[in-house]
């Protein structure tokens, strides 16, 4: 879904009086990653991970095919290009197991041609780092299925086992208007550590359109428990959807449940943002604290006011039997949008961390970045400003569809896009919560 943007109208915010008191400002030094010119394609999806092994490296990614990695927790970073014979082209995701090897999925772009070839997205690509991110094998392709398009993906890693699970969406043809041509959530899985994957199956029991909006079937970001059960949600029809399996993937449910409804649906109306989605992002808290087993599924809507954008949470802690209410994880009472938003539970600790923009100070566009954290299993939220400045995003450049944070044993690095002066960047936060 990279690049292909379309302008909404501009809408006019108004700000309460009342703006969060509990809004405060971090103390949190802030480290650009990269930069670039925002035009054409500019520094933007960025995604990160820690090696558990070791987390002092670390490893990032972002559009189109830039890579980095730091061995000093994130203060310095070297970088390089991915380079693959499937082809580089963006919605990067960067996963760690247990062993410190790191995996970099990606589209593909067989051709270099784009649209115009027939193998344009005719796969999703995974790489495989066993030096810390300094070098990548060529790839491995997972999904091929010709003529349709493979897009949006995002991956898991088994906690024991090391298994590596990645689901997507697939159009039968990108951008299509045509009835015929629809779009699902698709499912494979390697147990050689990327070195192959299963035949992809689809998951979703209800197809799409292929317009990548609201009646599309996107987001599907899967999280696996300690005992290797599967879940997975996405957005499709103003509803947040829920599938699970719990035999590594081979059945799911003949029927997926609702489990949340999304007013206004995933594709969200920000203003000096040409393209915004609220997509869910689903994780299992594997800790030993008492929230073991917890499911958590992240989200933004619009349920109060398209001029309102929202950060939401929904709980389950019987293997995704029965949800929670909705929570709003911004505690503002103002009339101001809350957008991009992504989730990381710490697998040592049990904490909740949500990153996300946030308005709420301003009268206009202007931008911080938010972390959220909750140490009670998500029942509480405190919030707190990490970017040292905000920014101001302007439409017509391409900000991409989202931002990444990634949490071990205290070590928390939130990564985020940034406009400023006709460039967009890439910034982390060092965050560093360890005893």
């Amino acid at each position: 879904m990279t690049l292909f943007i379309s302008c909404q109208s501009k809408r006019i915010v108004t700000v309460t009086q009342d703006a969060e008191k509990t809004l405060k400002q971090g103390n949190f030094r802030n480290i650009k990653i990269t930069e670039t010119s925002a035009f054409i394609t500019g520094s933007c999806e960025p995604s990160i991970a820690i090696n558990p092994k070791n987390p002092n490296n670390i490893v990032a990614g972002n559009v189109l095919d830039d890579y980095h990695f730091s061995f000093d927790g994130g203060l310095t970073w070297n970088a390089n290009k991915l380079k693959s014979k499937l082809g580089v082209f963006g919605d990067p995701c960067i996963i760690a197991d247990q062993k410190g090897n790191f995996y970099y999925l990606h589209l593909a772009n067989p051709d270099g041609k784009r649209f115009s070839s027939k193998k344009f997205l005719n796969q999703i690509v995974i790489h495989k780092s066993q030096d810390g991110g300094r070098t990548w094998n060529d790839g491995v392709g997972i999904g091929k299925n010709e003529p349709a398009h493979q897009d949006k993906e995002w991956a898991v890693v088994h906690p024991k086992t090391d298994q590596i699970y990645v689901t997507w969406t697939e159009f039968d043809k990108y951008g299509s208007k045509e009835a015929k041509h629809k779009s699902k959530i698709r499912f494979a899985t390697s147990t050689d550590k990327a070195e192959s994957f299963s035949k992809a199956i689809t998951i979703s029991e209800f197809e799409g359109d292929c317009l990548d909006g609201d009646y599309t079937t996107e987001g599907a970001v899967p999280a696996v428990d300690s005992e290797g059960n599967i879940y997975v949600a996405w957005a499709f029809d103003n509803k947040i959807f829920f599938d699970k399996s719990f035999d590594n993937g081979k059945t799911w449910l003949q029927k997926d449940l609702v489990i949340a409804q999304q007013p206004g649906g995933w594709s969200q109306d920000i203003p000096g943002i040409g393209r915004c989605n609220g997509m869910p992002v689903t994780v299992v808290d594997l800790s030993k604290s008492k929230y073991n087993g917890s499911i958590y599924i992240n989200w933004t809507d619009q349920r109060n006011g398209k001029d309102n954008t929202d950060i939401f949470l929904i709980k389950s802690v019987d293997k995704g039997e029965t949800w929670s209410k909705p929570v709003k994880i911004n505690k503002d009472s103002t009339i101001s949008h809350q957008f991009l938003t992504w989730m990381s539970v710490d697998p040592v600790t049990g904490f909740v961390y949500v990153i996300y923009y946030d308005r709420s100070k301003y009268k206009d566009n202007k931008t911080d970045v938010v972390l959220a954290i909750s140490k009670d299993g998500g029942k509480h939220f405190v919030n707190q400003i990490i970017s040292e400045t905000p920014f101001t995003p302007i439409e017509g450049i391409f900000f991409g569809d989202y931002n990444n944070i990634a949490a071990y044993d205290g070590v928390v690095r939130p990564i985020w896009t940034r406009y400023e002066n006709g460039k967009l960047s890439i910034w982390t936060a060092i965050i560093d919560f360890r005893n």
